[in-house]
């Protein structure tokens, strides 16, 4: 567990870093694009690239970890492997995109603009292609070093942002995507050094087996991250309203705004996937995948009520022209805090080589998702599209829960984690209660729901983290 939060510090300080500072590009974008609508393209491309991402991966993140930590599996084959035929497929979709980019650009709405959508879609194909480079810092845990290069990417796209849209004044969605491009690829030139293959061969036997692995993987890829991302995919589809990109582009801003909870989930998963496969040979990893869960549930729920007290502060991430959609942000933290639990229960499914049960979930939410979407976005617009997203990660977080179990299973704390979660609700109940009926003052409300928020603190100190196991400072309090 210490290494596992030692990992976990370390990426989530530049995730965190680095997700803070992209926070700086949604106000950018929001107060110097011309109109709601600019921001709506904005979100709808950046949907299309996290979906096409998966499949440009096809879950060999995944399968490198798994048969790098393999016995009888040479660690340098399996990524020189890995890195040679991601390398391959990203060149090929590449000169495809560019080949067909106005027929591509056509179908999706852009027929003016191509130029969008061959420079997203070239830069996600450098993204894809970088996957296993990153995943091999990880495997040698060379957290800094992956942390560095993450974050050097951050501050290229908001310099080049600053260049364009700022110095320059091209207040114009083309140097959105322009900036995005320039960064990724020297993020990418920069990395290569550190992470070309030395040793090992290209093997075809290995690679048959890492897809035979991680095939089944991309289904469950492409499933999950349309039930992430489909919502503003479909959008521009469904609405019927005249204003459709512009109310994308209210929904995309302020689904910005519940970022935190992901920066969270993010540094987490990054620590604890190679963290689980490298314990699964310890007959103990168990009682450490059940610590992991508590913890990260109870520290979701502080970052969710955070967020939601003090929501009046958070706004102003945004123009004021996009307020209208602030109401979504607590939706969205709930759907973060049951994407983060269903990511941590999907362990026992990867670990017993089952990978089969991941697509079944994520089909089931990803029908979910659809039928919803469908049925209620052009009736209630972008409230459809948040609520269908919290009840699919609900539904497969229980389902994947409770086969789990039966399969897999884990001591997980449950009588602690219910009663953090009755705690959670309770205080917001109290705090909503106050806010529609009694209390009307934003500043006396932010000091009610810091009120609420040490009352929470307070049990958490007493029950399960106890300032005396603090690194430094503990030795300054009684156990």
């Amino acid at each position: 567990m210490k290494s596992l939060a030692k990992d976990t510090a370390i990426y989530g300080v530049s995730s965190i870093v680095g997700k803070f500072l992209n926070y700086l590009l949604v106000p950018l974008y929001t107060y110097v694009l011309k109109q709601t609508a600019d921001y709506g393209i904005v979100t709808n491309l950046y949907a299309w690239t996290a979906l096409l991402l998966v499949l440009l991966t096809y879950g060999m993140e995944t399968g490198f970890f798994r048969f790098a930590n393999r016995e009888g599996y040479d660690a340098k084959t399996v990524y020189k492997t890995a890195f040679l035929t991601l390398l391959t497929t990203s060149a090929l979709f590449t000169i495809l995109v560019i080949v067909f980019q106005h027929p591509i650009a056509g179908v999706l709405g852009y027929a003016d603009h191509s130029e969008f959508v061959s420079m997203m879609f070239a830069t996600v194909a450098v993204d894809a292609f970088a996957c296993i480079p990153f995943a091999y810092l990880r495997q040698q845990k060379k957290s800094l070093l992956f942390a560095g290069l993450k974050l050097l990417f951050v501050l290229l796209n908001i310099a080049f942002n600053i260049l364009f849209l700022v110095i320059l004044g091209k207040n114009d969605v083309f140097y959105v995507f322009l900036s995005n491009i320039l960064a990724t690829t020297i993020q990418t030139l920069v990395l290569l050094p550190f992470t070309l293959p030395k040793g090992g061969t290209f093997d075809g036997s290995i690679l048959r087996q890492m897809l035979r692995y991680s095939l089944p993987l991309l289904v469950l890829g492409v499933a999950g991250i349309m039930n992430q991302t489909l919502d503003r995919i479909l959008f521009p589809y469904l609405y019927t309203g005249a204003d459709a990109q512009a109310q994308l582009g209210i929904y995309g801003a302020c689904f910005k705004v519940a970022m935190v909870m992901m920066m969270f989930t993010q540094a987490f998963r990054y620590a604890y996937e190679p963290f689980v496969f490298s314990k699964h040979k310890d007959r103990q990893s168990v009682e450490a995948y059940a610590d992991a869960m508590k913890y990260y549930i109870i520290f979701s729920y502080l970052i969710l009520l955070g967020v939601i007290f003090y929501l009046d502060i958070f706004r102003y991430i945004v123009s004021s022209a996009y307020w209208e959609g602030l109401k979504i942000v607590p939706v969205v933290l709930w759907t973060y805090v049951f994407q983060g639990i269903y990511f941590n229960l999907s362990f026992w499914y990867k670990l017993t080589d089952e990978t089969k049960w991941g697509a079944y979930f994520s089909l089931i939410g990803l029908v979910i998702t659809l039928v919803l979407q469908v049925l209620f976005v052009p009736v209630i617009g972008y409230w459809a599209s948040c609520g269908s997203s919290l009840v699919c990660y609900f539904v497969i977080m229980w389902l994947s829960y409770i086969i789990g179990q039966k399969k897999a299973p884990i001591p997980y704390d449950m009588k602690r984690i219910l009663g953090y979660t009755a705690l959670t609700v309770n205080l917001l109940v109290v705090y909503y209660a106050l806010k529609l009926y009694y209390i009307h003052n934003m500043w006396l409300m932010m000091a009610v729901g810091t009120v609420l928020l040490c009352i929470y603190l307070a049990i958490l100190v007493r029950q399960d983290f106890p300032l005396s196991g603090l690194p430094v400072i503990g030795k300054y309090f009684k156990k």
